[in-house]
């Protein structure tokens, strides 16, 4: 971090005494839950965002946040869970010509 006599300097993108932005784990941990190695999360890094992101940082990353996601894991569960499940079909039907002439279009003709 570059320094000044006054201590005035304020850095823009990453916030003093951080290392890496806040944005970066969230990202990092979302593609690992969708069971993606480090390897390939660095090249998405690398292609998507054009930065270089090391396996081991990433993997510091994951390490991080194993305890809580083990605590969440273990966690008491709810003896209820509501749910709602709603299901749909749609059928087209549509008629011969000659039956169109003496119906109307809403009939489903087309």
């Amino acid at each position: 971090m570059p320094r000044d006599r006054d201590g005035s300097f304020e850095p823009v993108i990453v916030p003093k005494r951080k290392r890496r932005l806040d944005g970066v784990d969230q990202i990092v941990l979302s593609l690992t839950a969708r069971g993606l190695t480090t390897g390939e999360i660095a090249a998405h890094f690398d292609e998507v965002y054009g930065a270089k992101v090391s396996k081991d940082t990433i993997s510091r990353i994951t390490e991080k946040v194993t305890g809580e996601l083990a605590e969440w894991a273990s966690r008491p569960l709810d003896a209820i869970y509501p749910v709602i499940f709603v299901d749909a079909i749609v059928v087209k039907v549509a008629l011969p010509v000659s039956e169109c002439v003496t119906r109307s279009l809403t009939a489903g003709c087309w």
